[in-house]
């Protein structure tokens, strides 16, 4: 009974770190705007910023190894590393976030200390893209840490019986 509860926590866990990294992803991929300010058009997509490269990249990369690990879990010889690579995930994820956000906070409240203008006003379904896309990211962080502590809890509560 109590393997099964942990295989069940953790299949939900998984899926719902796929499913935010998934939807992050294709949010973010797909968000693209163009706007014209005195005569000159400019548009708006994640590709123009390394960041957000770097953020749908970690995202993606996030994704294929949560389908992976769905159809791995259940194998016990693998559990290890899937541990040590969960963690792995989840400081990517933390740190593609971190990055995207502080891109995203300048997008819309622009740096008078540097002269940047805040470019939201101009496009914001690119922004509101951008802010869904960031909010499944930090629900997919989330899971994966959860899903860390976890897999600590399951792993030593064997060693360090009650």
């Amino acid at each position: 009974m109590a393997k099964t509860k942990r295989i069940i926590i953790t299949i939900l866990l998984r899926l719902l770190a796929f499913g935010a990294t998934l939807s992050a992803t294709v949010v973010m991929v797909t968000s693209h705007e163009s706007a014209k300010v005195m005569n000159i058009k400019f548009s708006a997509k994640f590709s123009n910023s390394p960041t957000f490269k770097f953020y749908v990249t970690a995202d993606a990369i996030a994704t294929g190894y949560g389908l992976i690990v769905l159809f791995l879990s259940s194998r016990r010889s693998v559990d290890r590393l899937i541990v040590i690579l969960d963690v792995v995930i989840a400081l990517i994820l933390t740190s593609s976030i971190s990055a995207a956000l502080a891109v995203a906070q300048i997008g819309k409240k622009g740096d008078s200390h540097a002269g940047w203008l805040p470019v939201c006003n101009q496009v914001p379904k690119f922004c509101d893209h951008v802010t869904g896309a960031l909010i499944a990211g930090f629900v997919a962080a989330i899971a994966y840490l959860v899903l860390n502590l976890y897999s600590l809890h399951v792993f030593l509560t064997p060693l360090f019986p009650v």
